[in-house]
């Protein structure tokens, strides 16, 4: 099943929910400021995914750090101020068994969608999906 972490106010997260609601695609909606945010979850993420891409420097959040607090941004500080600050988390992290995508995008999503949940290969897929698709293997698939 696909969850969906986002945040409900974000309306990138209205826009994917809705989306998946009108076209009939199973979804749980994991809120990760009400919900909770912790360390496994982004540490499963980013052994998916580059760590750099669930950073949101486009935050309102972001630019009310400190220039000091985010110099010299590594992977362990990156966590820290996103499990304090939850929405720094770019919005939504779409994760299913077989893909994980940061963004959102009707359009890639649903060729997206067709190929990962759909065409029964063993793969993970690895995307933003306001850019490109890359296909890695599958830890969760026996080979």
């Amino acid at each position: 099943m696909l969850t969906v972490y986002g945040i409900k106010s974000c309306d990138t997260c209205r826009k994917a929910r809705k989306y998946f609601a009108e076209n009939d695609i199973e979804f749980r909606f994991h809120d990760v400021r009400d919900d909770g945010l912790d360390i496994q979850m982004l540490e499963r993420w980013s052994g998916r995914i580059d760590w750099t891409k669930l950073l949101n420097k486009q935050s309102l959040t972001w630019r009310k750090i400190p220039e000091v607090d985010r110099s010299g941004m590594g992977e362990s500080k990156a966590f820290a101020l996103m499990i304090e600050n939850p929405t720094l988390v770019k919005r939504p992290v779409l994760e299913s068994e077989t893909f994980i995508a940061v963004g959102f995008s009707e359009k890639r999503f649903a060729a997206f969608w067709d190929r990962s949940e759909h065409s029964g290969f063993g793969s993970t897929e690895t995307a933003s999906l306001t850019g490109a698709v890359s296909v890695l293997p599958n830890p969760l698939c026996s080979s």
